[in-house]
C-alpha cells in the first residue's frame, strides 16, 4: 500500500500535535487559581516581576493574560498580543485595560469585583470608626503616657446619613453591611435605575441631595474620563453638613489640593484615604512632596497604602471568581 503524499502527511502530522496553550499571571494570585488554569488545559507561567518593557517582547507566546494594577493592557500591548484570547483583572478596576479594543480584537477582558467587595466594605467601615473615635490619635498619645479622655471623645455612626456615590459591587456591599447601624443610607449612581429588592434599605437621590444631606460620602467609582476629579473644588464647596470624606476607589477620582482646601477651612470634618492621585511615593517630584506633606499634616484624616480589599481571605475569593469566569468564557 502505497503511503500518503508528503503533503498529506504533513498536515496529519500538524494535526495530531497538541497546541500548548499558555497564561501568564504577573501578579501574586492565590495557588487555586494557577491549579485551576492548569485542570482546564493552561501552562502558567507565574512571574510576579513582569514589567511593561519585558511583557512586550513575549505577549505573543500567551494565551491569556492575568494582570493587575502594574501592568496596562493598551492598544500598544494588545497589538503585540497575536495569541490572545482574555485578559483577567485581579481586582475590579479596568482603566489597567483599552477593553473596547481588547474586544475589538476578540480578546475578552474579565475582572473579579466580587472577590474583594466584602474586605473593601470592611475596611470602609474600619477607617470610619477609627475616625470617629480618633483612635490613630489616642494610641499615639497613650504610647507616649498622655491621657487625654475629653479632647479624644468620639462620635457614633447611629443617626448619620451615608452617601453612597456608585452602588455596584462595593458600595452594595457596603450598605448590606451597614444597614442594621440604624443610619440613613442614600445613595446616587448614574448608571442605576433601580435599587430593586437586594437594597430595600437605600434611598435612590440625585448627587446633589448627597451634597446636601450626608455626614459621610463614600465613593465607589471606577476611574474615566467622567470621574477624574469628580470631587473638586466645586464638588467640596457645595457639601453642606461638612461631611467625612471616604475614598477607596481611585486616587484620581478626588483632587488633592482641592482636599486639602476643604481640610484646611473646615469644608468638610475628615477624610479616610485608601487611594492616592499619585501612589509611586519613591516618584514624588518635589511638589508631589509639598502637597502630600501638606494633606498629612491634618489629624482629621485616616490613611492606609491601598489595602482595602487586601486580605487573606480576598486573595482566595478574587482567584475563584476569575477562575469561574474565564471557564465560562474557554470551556
Amino acid at each position: 500500500m502505497e503511503g500518503l503524499p508528503e503533503s498529506q502527511s504533513g498536515e496529519n502530522q500538524k494535526s495530531r500535535q497538541k497546541v500548548t496553550k499558555r497564561v501568564l499571571i504577573t501578579d501574586k494570585v492565590h495557588d487555586l487559581l494557577i491549579s485551576g488554569l492548569r485542570e482546564i488545559g493552561y501552562e502558567t507561567d507565574y512571574d510576579t516581576s513582569m514589567d511593561m518593557n519585558r511583557l512586550s517582547g513575549i505577549i505573543g507566546d500567551y494565551d491569556g493574560m492575568i494582570i493587575n494594577s502594574k501592568i496596562r493592557m493598551d492598544k500598544a500591548m494588545i497589538d503585540r498580543a497575536s495569541r490572545l484570547k482574555f485578559i483577567g483583572r485581579l481586582g475590579s478596576g479596568m482603566e489597567i485595560i483599552d477593553v473596547p479594543y481588547a474586544l475589538s480584537k476578540g480578546i475578552t477582558p474579565i475582572n473579579s469585583p466580587e472577590g474583594n467587595r466584602d474586605a473593601v466594605a470592611e475596611h470602609v467601615v474600619g477607617m470610619l470608626l477609627n475616625l470617629f473615635n480618633k483612635l490613630c490619635k489616642s494610641d499615639r498619645e497613650v504610647r507616649n503616657f498622655d491621657w487625654r479622655r475629653e479632647e479624644n471623645r468620639g462620635m457614633e455612626l447611629r443617626g448619620k446619613t451615608l452617601g453612597i456615590i456608585g452602588l455596584g459591587n462595593t458600595g452594595s456591599c457596603l450598605a448590606k453591611k451597614l444597614s442594621s447601624w440604624e443610619l440613613k443610607i442614600i445613595s446616587y449612581d448614574k448608571y442605576r435605575t433601580d435599587f430593586g429588592q437586594e437594597l430595600p434599605f437605600v434611598q435612590k437621590v440625585d448627587l446633589e441631595d448627597i451634597l446636601n444631606e450626608a455626614d459621610i460620602i463614600t465613593l465607589h467609582l471606577p476611574l474615566s474620563a467622567e470621574t477624574r476629579k469628580l470631587v473638586n473644588d466645586d464638588f467640596l464647596q457645595k457639601c453642606r453638613k461638612k461631611p467625612v470624606l471616604v475614598n477607596t476607589s481611585r486616587g484620581e477620582i478626588v483632587d488633592t489640593q482641592a482636599l486639602i482646601n476643604a481640610l484646611q477651612s473646615g469644608k468638610i470634618s475628615g477624610a479616610c484615604l485608601d487611594v492616592f492621585e499619585n501612589e509611586k511615593t519613591a516618584a514624588y517630584s518635589l511638589e508631589e512632596n509639598r502637597v502630600y506633606r501638606q494633606l498629612f499634616e491634618h489629624n482629621n484624616l485616616i490613611v492606609s497604602p491601598h489595602i482595602a480589599g487586601w486580605t487573606t481571605e480576598s486573595l482566595e475569593r478574587i482567584a475563584s471568581v476569575l477562575l469561574e469566569k474565564i471557564k465560562n468564557v474557554v470551556c
